[in-house]
């Protein structure tokens, strides 16, 4: 082997181990950054404008991995969490999804208010009304004089029910129409009109009971259907 031989296999040699010291660097540098970053996780970004009170939905956000040590505490890492929820300000699309940004979508609407009555235990719930559902509210009353029916009337109809409380003893007093003994508090979401029904029934009613309206169903009973007395029965007949 010559000079020149030995020179240009020096050279190889040099060059080769100058780009195992490069790979080393860069695998080096990448190590170093990795650590530095930490492990990713996901979150998730909107991917549309959401309007200020209006659902936020799977289908207007889409996941996203972030390093965890750039992610805020307060960014959304589960939809389960915000299932449900609205938007509490108007939302940009691109923005990462975070907690203070929705918030449980209000029980009532403009113009509502919430009422809570006692319904017997025994007649007017039967375990199967919870909150979210829709019920017709039944009053029955005594008549005026003797001589006069007793009547029963559907005082509202597609009532929407916020809370039911426990079963607890009714208080009852000398002037009271109550025959059970015991009654649940069953919180309304009511218009004014509704509300003032529903207060007066408690008061001077001899019953109010619920009847729960199947879910999907938004049809109300027809104005001749809400008001019935024994002696105007017509056997199912019209």
């Amino acid at each position: 082997m010559n000079s020149r031989q030995r020179r240009g296999v020096v050279l190889l040699v040099v060059s080769v181990l100058c780009a195992v010291a490069a790979f080393a660097g860069v695998v080096t540098v990448i190590g170093n950054a990795r650590s530095e970053v930490g492990p990713k996780v996901t979150a998730y970004q909107l991917t549309k404008d959401v309007p200020a009170y209006t659902a936020v939905t799977s289908g207007q956000l889409e996941k996203v991995r972030i390093p965890e040590k750039w992610l805020p505490d307060t960014a959304v890492r589960d939809l389960a969490t915000v299932q449900g929820m609205v938007a509490a300000i108007p939302l940009k699309r691109g923005s990462l999804l975070e907690s203070g940004m929705v918030a449980a979508r209000p029980v009532l609407q403009s113009g509502q208010m919430e009422i809570a009555i006692m319904i017997d235990a025994e007649t007017g719930v039967a375990g199967k009304i919870t909150p979210g559902s829709k019920v017709n509210i039944f009053a029955t009353f005594a008549g005026k004089k003797d001589t006069d029916p007793d009547v029963s009337k559907i005082i509202v109809t597609g009532a929407r029910v916020i809370d039911v409380g426990e079963i607890k003893a009714f208080d009852k007093s000398q002037d009271s129409q109550r025959q059970a003994a015991q009654g649940v508090p069953i919180t309304f979401a009511l218009d004014a009109a509704d509300a003032q029904r529903v207060a007066f029934s408690e008061s001077f009613a001899r019953h109010v009971r619920l009847a729960l309206i199947a879910p999907g169903d938004d049809s109300a009973p027809a104005a001749g259907d809400r008001t019935y007395t024994l002696a105007g029965d017509t056997g199912g007949k019209r």
